[in-house]
């Protein structure tokens, strides 16, 4: 699909320039337009992926893994994820930005969820909240909707959960088919303006895709979705280690990095740098 033909233009050199707004998701479901999505947690990655014209950018608890270096995304706190927010939403002049709830920071009930999307959108100037969980975050997410703020859904293999659903399986399988499409209804009709399916097979993606009226977003749920989202440091190759499967790598920035310093090491090491171009003259 051409810039042309996006309904907020394609990135911030685009004359057709327009902050990406939560009607424009449904406006892009409604039109076959597919949205893109990446994590981010940093002022510098947010203004980059901004200019590529990526639709919105996720400030996800998963900067558990990849900035604070914990094994799992359950310790991450509300305080951890509010500068990081923050930072994103600074680096940005088209993107919609989406905070990610934290474990522990709306399951208590539905004020909890309000009390802590309040925080991320007067803290943080983000444009929406994300939470995990479909019929169980139902009334959680009605709540923060009526308080007028947008909230993206998460359902299908939910991170947070990770222990609870024995790890990192597939979801939607089988029996579990018909939990996962009435855990999509759940928070469609409790107003989430989109809601994000994780590790889940494509054929019951496509459905549920089929059945609501709002956008789809895929981890890795094939290509039926909506839109697409990534964590970014795996595709950009800056993860060390096992990448999921559905991750295409459209960078080997982490191989770039770890040349480019021993470089500068053995430069340093042997005088080449800081050479005469490198000083002030008096």
């Amino acid at each position: 699909m051409s810039d042309e033909a996006r309904p907020y233009g394609g990135g911030t050199s685009d004359p057709a320039l327009k902050r990406v707004r939560t009607r424009h998701f449904q406006r892009a479901k409604e039109q076959g337009i597919k949205i893109t999505g990446l994590t981010s947690y940093d002022f510098l990655s947010a203004s980059i992926f901004d200019e590529a014209g990526i639709d919105f950018l996720l400030v996800g608890d998963s900067a558990g893994n990849t900035v604070f270096g914990y094994d799992t995304t359950i310790p991450v706190t509300v305080d951890e994820l509010i500068p990081l927010t923050a930072a994103v939403v600074r680096g940005v002049s088209r993107a919609l930005v989406v905070a990610d709830m934290p474990f522990g920071s709306y399951e208590n009930g539905p004020d909890e969820a309000l009390h802590t999307a309040i925080r991320f959108m007067k803290e943080t100037r983000s444009h929406a909240v994300k939470l995990e969980g479909g019929t169980r975050s139902a009334k959680q997410i009605k709540r923060v909707v009526r308080a007028g703020i947008p909230v993206m859904a998460h359902i299908g293999f939910t991170p947070q959960s990770e222990h609870g659903l024995g790890g990192h399986i597939i979801q939607g399988r089988g029996d579990d088919a018909q939990r996962l499409l009435e855990d999509a209804h759940a928070v469609e009709d409790a107003g989430a303006f989109a809601v994000v399916l994780e590790m889940v097979p494509s054929a019951i993606a496509a459905q549920v895709t089929e059945e609501l009226s709002i956008p789809t977003i895929s981890v890795g749920a094939g290509p039926h979705c909506d839109g697409q989202l990534l964590v970014w440091s795996d595709w950009a190759g800056m993860s060390r280690g096992r990448i999921p499967r559905f991750v295409k790598q459209y960078a080997q920035i982490g191989d770039t990095l770890l040349e480019a310093a021993k470089t500068f090491r053995d430069d340093v090491d042997s005088g080449v740098y800081p050479a005469a171009e490198h000083e002030y003259s008096e």
